[in-house]
């Protein structure tokens, strides 16, 4: 019995931690570019750039507010790349706003590209559309009243729903907070997030019937997710993927250079979350402030 004991205090760690989605990272073939459509075309705002000449790569972070409060983008261009692979498991990025149809119509007249035109989701009753952005990263626009965070979702598709909320729950201490099934179009759909879906961002799986395996091709990344200990987070996800599959792809510690301490894992299918010390994270965008 002795051995239980240990383990289930540990898994409550994640429901105890101090928990929010970072940042999502994701590979574009030409920085200024998407920079240029994002600030135009969605509102956002650009946050910060960094050049990392040595490594052959730059950052840039956008969002629709401050980096310590919101949910932000972090876009990577890699020297000389100039496109990538999206695969089909990933599926888009969501964005609120009080008026979808005029949203549409910004972006069409900036010379975006909607691939789904504005009108009431199948079989429901909110008003949605989709665009593409200049890489074909797809971003869902859902209308909504005022909310402190418009970048809303991130969508991956999962071979196991219930594997993959179970997975997420026991293991980054997220809220199961609604699944829609739709027979007709044979797929159904769980949100989870740290907070409820009008307030905070949620990851969105999606699980279609019958398929339990995607291409992840080489564009998007990962979430990353503050928590206040990497390193007690990192065994808790440790003892999870023993359960559920998936695997730790960096043991908790000090990036190399910044200091700031990680751990990054793999979920069931194969999608990486990286895990970021909060305390670190915050010198990390004071330090950029006063750069």
């Amino acid at each position: 019995m002795a051995e239980v004991a240990p383990n289930a205090e540990l898994l409550e760690w994640p429901k105890k931690d101090k928990r929010r989605f970072l940042h999502v990272v994701y590979r574009v073939g030409d920085l200024d570019r998407t920079i240029k459509f994002y600030t135009e075309c969605f509102g956002m705002k650009l946050l910060r750039k960094r050049d990392v000449p040595e490594e052959k790569y730059s950052n840039a972070f956008l969002g629709f507010g401050s980096e310590e409060t919101n949910f932000v983008v972090e876009l990577t261009y890699n020297y000389g790349v100039t496109s990538y692979d999206i695969g089909d498991g990933f599926g888009h990025f969501a964005i609120a706003t009080q008026d979808v149809y005029k949203l549409v119509e910004d972006i069409r007249a900036k010379g975006g590209i909607i691939s789904r035109e504005p009108g009431p989701v199948k079989g429901g009753t909110t008003v949605i559309a989709f665009a593409k952005d200049p890489d074909g990263y797809i971003f869902e626009l859902i209308q909504r009243g005022p909310t402190p965070e418009p970048l809303c979702q991130v969508m991956l598709r999962v071979g196991d729903l219930d594997r993959s909320i179970q997975f997420y729950e026991k293991a980054l201490g997220m809220k199961f907070l609604r699944k829609v099934d739709n027979p007709q179009y044979k797929y159904t759909l769980a949100m989870m997030g740290y907070a409820d879906e009008y307030e905070t961002t949620v990851l969105e799986l999606t699980y279609n019937y019958g398929v339990t395996e995607y291409s992840k091709g080489n564009a998007y990344a990962q979430v990353a997710i503050g928590t206040d200990d990497v390193y007690k987070s990192a065994e808790v996800v440790n003892l999870v993927t023993q359960e559920l599959g998936g695997k730790i792809t960096r043991q908790p510690g000090p990036l190399p250079g910044i200091n700031t301490k990680i751990t990054s894992f793999l979920d069931p299918d194969g999608w990486k979350t990286v895990l970021v010390d909060n305390e670190d994270f915050l010198k990390e965008l004071q330090k950029g402030d006063s750069a």
